[in-house]
């Protein structure tokens, strides 16, 4: 099981590896807004670790890791 932080509230959840983060994020009772739901729009963009931004619609959750930081904010002007 993998710790997962959906920041800026610090919700925290256990997810399995290769769960899809937006089933992880509704399970947790946090909301990531999605439109297209295939990764195409965008609109549930999410950054990883303090990293990438990645689609949470299409992304899992990566193995290997004992903790995930997920925040929700991205700044669109990056």
């Amino acid at each position: 099981m993998t710790k997962i932080v959906f920041l800026p509230d610090n919700v925290t959840v256990e997810a399995e590896a290769g769960e899809l983060l937006l089933d992880v994020a509704k399970r947790a009772g946090v909301s990531i807004p999605t439109g297209c739901l295939m990764g195409s729009c965008h609109a549930c963009e999410v950054e990883i670790d303090g990293g990438d931004t990645i689609c949470a619609c299409i992304s899992g959750i990566p193995s290997g890791k004992k903790q995930v930081i997920i925040n929700l904010y991205v700044d669109p002007t990056w």
